[in-house]
């Protein structure tokens, strides 16, 4: 079965027929909507369904789908998902195989993640690789340069390292929104080689990523807000936006704290903990375009970190 095929039929079990108006009269032996509930909601034939989701429709229309994802109750983001993985099915093996961009961070880039020295900032690329850091987010969350290059992961680090993961008040929360946001990147890089690496060893090492990956989930991340217990700064209540980058596979994640509120006079005392208690850069990357908080280039050609 395909991704589509297979984030169709997640979609459809988490639709039940109550919400969508239809009768609920009868036994149903599997959750959510049967394939002839949504062909009716949607317009089309029980038979475009079935093949849809075996993966035997190799073109789509654009319009059908649409339809879908009404008759699903999709979001945005979720509706985007559905036709990047429509789109995908109908792709050549030969157009799947695309050099992925390489992800070093720009010297501006590095400049401007240092002079935010009273919020903590991440840039992410690919798979939720971490890029590139200022030393306010290496004080809340870990210090990163004294992480391999390969464990320099977002997703990663929130599920297999002990420290990252509990400085999360509602952890599963927050974990079972990165693996939606992974889930999406999935959809826009299907056959990354690193991306099915990470999957693979975080499936292995952890059943609920194992289980909420499965459940084919997707989200965009935006904006929201986090809640810490950090060892240090003690208890912070913290916003975050994602300020994508155009032309690239790359974003700018930010936390703020409302002025003037106890979070920002913890992270006023984190940064000045951070300037006497991290390590100081080391002066050959002094003025390098990967400064203290980027991650070193490891020549990769495809995108790896």
């Amino acid at each position: 079965m395909t991704e589509l095929g297979e984030y169709l039929r997640a979609c459809r079990a988490r639709v039940s027929a109550e919400q969508v108006g239809l009768p609920t009269s009868g036994h149903r032996r599997v959750p959510g909507l049967r394939r002839e509930e949504l062909a009716s909601l949607a317009g089309v034939s029980v038979d475009y369904i079935v093949r849809l989701e075996q993966g035997r429709v190799k073109s789509a229309s654009p319009a059908i789908l649409t339809a879908l994802a009404r008759a699903l109750e999709l979001r945005p983001d979720e509706e985007e998902y559905l036709l990047r993985c429509a789109a995908e099915a109908g792709v050549s093996d030969r157009a799947k195989q695309v050099t992925p961009r390489n992800q070093q961070v720009s010297q501006a880039t590095q400049v401007l993640l240092d002079s935010m020295v009273n919020v903590p900032a991440l840039v992410l690329g690919r798979r939720m690789d971490i890029l590139a850091w200022n030393s306010l987010s290496a004080a809340l969350f870990t210090d990163y340069s004294r992480l391999p290059a390969k464990r320099r992961n977002h997703i990663w680090l929130t599920f297999l390292d002990p420290e990252v993961r509990g400085l999360y008040a509602n952890w599963e929360q927050v974990a079972q929104e990165c693996v939606a946001y992974l889930r999406m990147d999935a959809g826009r890089y299907p056959n990354d080689p690193e991306l099915a690496r990470l999957v693979g060893e975080l499936s292995v090492k952890d059943p609920d990523f194992r289980r909420w990956w499965s459940d084919h989930r997707v989200r965009s991340q935006r904006h929201g807000r986090k809640e810490f217990v950090h060892a240090v700064a003690g208890e912070l209540s913290l916003d975050f936006q994602v300020l994508d980058s155009r032309g690239s596979d790359q974003s700018l994640l930010v936390y703020t704290a409302e002025p003037h509120s106890p979070s920002a006079q913890a992270l006023t005392f984190l940064a000045g903990w951070a300037a006497t208690e991290l390590p100081a850069r080391p002066a050959e990357e002094a003025g390098s375009p990967r400064r203290s908080g980027a991650a070193p280039s490891t020549g990769e050609s495809k995108d790896g970190t």
